[in-house]
């Protein structure tokens, strides 16, 4: 059954990116390996990504952090962009969606094949997705560093189940089940 995990990394005050959306603070720590929250293990397991435009227009902004060559897409899987912009798509497995994510669920299990749905980000599409019902798991890498404002892990208010948890390297790992809404 396909499952849809938002997989990321967090400050320890839980932003994603900083107000100017930079990553900066997340590329200036020394890169984690195996660990709970192990990426090749991970991405073996997915088979749709899913991202909003501001984490889409930053992937292709900043190659450099993807490790790939600088004009290449870094995800082989069907990948889906929402966004209400008219956009001339990077790769030929990128497709433009816009809309609420429940008006395309058999269409994003279809395309992962019986694998795992990620939903790489940002937080605001993530907190969408919950609202609809489809984050089972939030897989979070916590940095040690704090930036006082930007773009938040999650809006919504949910209780959240702690399933694993563990270090690689400098960052906290912990893998949480999403239990409900909160009310």
């Amino acid at each position: 059954m396909t499952a849809y995990r938002f997989y990321t990394a967090t400050t320890l005050d839980g932003f994603i990116a900083d107000e100017h959306d930079s990553l900066d603070w997340l590329l200036s720590q020394p890169e984690p390996s195996g660990g709970i929250l192990d990426y090749d293990r991970f991405i073996a397991g997915i088979g749709a990504v899913v991202l909003g435009y501001t984490t889409y227009q930053w992937v292709l902004d900043h190659p450099e952090a993807q490790g790939d060559g600088p004009s290449s897409w870094p995800y082989e899987q069907p990948t889906f962009v929402f966004t209400h912009r008219e956009l001339d798509p990077a790769a030929s497995n990128i497709r433009l969606l816009s809309g609420a994510p429940e008006a395309y669920r058999e269409r994003l299990e279809a395309a992962a094949d019986g694998r795992d749905v990620w939903i790489v980000g940002g937080g605001d599409l993530a907190t969408q997705f919950a609202d609809a019902g489809m984050v089972d798991e939030i897989d979070v890498s916590i940095a040690p560093v704090t930036l006082g404002a930007g773009r938040p892990l999650f809006k919504g208010r949910y209780d959240l189940e702690l399933e694993e948890f563990g270090r690689s390297g400098a960052f906290l790992e912990a893998r949480y089940r999403v239990a409900g809404r909160r009310q």
